[in-house]
């Protein structure tokens, strides 16, 4: 299994002369985590806080980037992974320069009580 960000997102339709109903639509955004100690593994780091999206407006850029559609909102849900890939993560938290605090620490700093191991 690959862990992923889980994310519910809401969404406009950009109408030019036309109407749309229903013109909003929510939906769950499943993005893949990059692997712990390559590039973009530090996601977690940069973009969440506590376990809620650390700036709204910045990750709802992202997420139009993703989509293609202008995002309206956007809310973390969790970290979807297996035991294997977070142990992986641990262990790189633990060798980074990037973190003072040990990984357990980080990862609750950042993904609050947000992290599903199936």
């Amino acid at each position: 299994m690959t862990a992923a960000y889980v994310f519910r997102v809401t969404f406009g339709l950009d109408t030019a002369g036309v109407e749309a109903d229903p013109a909003r639509f929510e939906t769950v955004v499943t993005k893949p985590a990059a692997e712990p100690g390559t590039e973009g593994w530090l996601f977690f780091r940069d973009e969440l806080w506590r376990g809620e999206v650390n700036d709204e407006r910045h990750l709802r850029s992202l997420a139009t980037d993703w989509l293609g559609v202008p995002v309206e909102s956007v809310t973390f849900s969790e970290l979807r992974t297996d035991e294997a890939t977070l142990d992986a993560l641990r262990e790189a938290i633990a060798a980074s320069p990037e973190f003072d605090d040990p990984p357990r620490a980080v990862l609750h700093a950042h993904l609050g009580s947000s992290i599903r191991v199936t």
